[in-house]
């Protein structure tokens, strides 16, 4: 489905001094209010490649059933449209099988689409075919990563205004992460740098807002800094064990309005999250993830609305 607003576009939109105006129509202030559209990747094409440490241990012991891969993700699709949310696809192409990964090739900001600049040969392609989309939805872009490697997963908008940036060096280096950094400091953010082990891939694999002033973070991964940083904003936290998160049980979706899409693996956190009152649609995407992504990678917010 495809929902066009008249949002001039441009490929620099940013204010180069900073103070750039906010989008009317698309983006949102952060990454819990409610979910109105999300933009997907077909996985019609999608192939098991070694694109980190755990995919590579999949593809080594048990490789991804694609047709299994493809129905999972179907029944993510279905969630989403049991919740109102308006889905926007990429368009699939043969030459772009991680092209699922919606959120690696660019990412949402109150401002624009930032596109990102991505590691691995085989999906710099994913870059230029966004811009396509963005152009064809009438999303404008904020401006494109030039100084060094940067992916989506490693923007994690924490609250208006905030910002924390992953950097593991492996798939978002320092130049990259400093270049964006500097962007939102100009913008009059606060950012802030989170050095990870490039074993975990992005900062969404172990940080990830649930609602305002609650998040989901792996304690026994993320650097204890980050953690006190959180509490000192008066983030309760919501901690995922280790285990679960390996399985990217900590890489799920907020809807807003106390709705969450999360992978079924994820049992420690579903029965937290619905114990504080959650609606959660729990979504096997264990064949799917053996591909290298969970379903926050899987997902680009596009507009949110705030309550």
């Amino acid at each position: 489905m495809t929902t066009t607003f008249n949002e001039p576009f441009s490929l620099q939109r940013r204010n180069l001094k900073g103070k750039t105006e906010r989008l009317k129509h698309w983006g949102f202030a952060n990454e819990t209010d409610k979910l109105t559209d999300v933009l997907l990747g077909s996985p019609a094409y999608l192939r098991h490649l070694a694109t980190s440490s755990l995919s590579r241990k999949h593809l080594r012991e048990n490789p991804c059933n694609i047709q299994t891969a493809q129905a999972q993700h179907k029944e993510l699709v279905s969630a989403y449209e049991h919740f109102g949310v308006r889905v926007h696809w990429h368009e699939p192409t043969p030459e772009l099988p991680m092209q699922v990964y919606s959120r690696d090739s660019a990412v949402m900001t109150p401002y624009g689409m930032i596109i990102t600049a991505m590691s691995q040969p085989w999906r710099r392609g994913e870059n230029y075919a966004a811009i396509r989309t963005f152009e064809k939805l009438g999303i404008p872009i904020y401006d494109m990563v030039t100084a060094g490697t940067f992916e989506g997963g490693d923007f994690n908008v924490i609250e208006d205004g905030v910002v924390l940036i992953g950097c593991g060096g492996a798939r978002t280096n320092e130049d990259g992460a400093r270049q964006v950094k500097e962007w939102f400091d100009k913008e009059g953010w606060e950012t802030r740098l989170a050095f990870i082990d490039e074993y975990y891939v992005h900062i969404d694999l172990m940080v990830v807002p649930i609602a305002d002033k609650l998040t989901a973070v792996c304690l026994d991964c993320t650097d204890p800094a980050i953690v006190t940083w959180l509490k000192g904003k008066g983030h309760d936290i919501v901690n995922v064990p280790f285990q679960d998160t390996m399985a990217l049980g900590c890489n799920f979706m907020s809807l807003g309005n106390s709705k969450i899409i999360a992978p079924t693996a994820s049992k420690t956190l579903i029965e937290q999250l619905k114990a504080r009152g959650f609606e959660v649609a729990a979504v096997d995407t264990a064949e799917i993830s053996k591909t290298g992504g969970g379903i926050h990678c899987m997902a680009q917010a596009l507009r949110r609305e705030a309550a």
